[in-house]
């Protein structure tokens, strides 16, 4: 019996946010727009959506004068990652 993959974290973006949030300790908004190659709108709402089901945490600061914003995995994110991959894994290997 196969596990169901987290819709949340199969989406391409979100999939793409968490893999390279995992990878650093934080990252800026910026940073993860360009290493994504999404626009500022749709990575927007998906940070939102990430952070809504606690997977990422998300600081909003000023640097200067010009909005900063900060996102973190969460261990909750963590979890459900390798989760995530672990059931992906049950898939290929059937």
């Amino acid at each position: 019996m196969f596990k169901d993959l987290d819709p949340l974290l199969h989406a391409q973006l979100r999939l793409a946010v968490m893999s390279l949030l995992l990878s650093v300790e934080s990252a800026d908004f910026t940073f993860i727009r360009e290493k994504t190659n999404s626009t500022a709108g749709n990575l927007s709402v998906q940070l939102d959506k990430l952070s809504e089901a606690g997977y990422i945490s998300v600081e909003k600061t000023f640097k200067g004068k010009k909005p900063l914003t900060t996102c973190k995995v969460t261990k909750k994110g963590i979890k459900a990652f390798e989760e995530y991959v672990t059931a992906l894994k049950q898939y290929i290997q059937k």
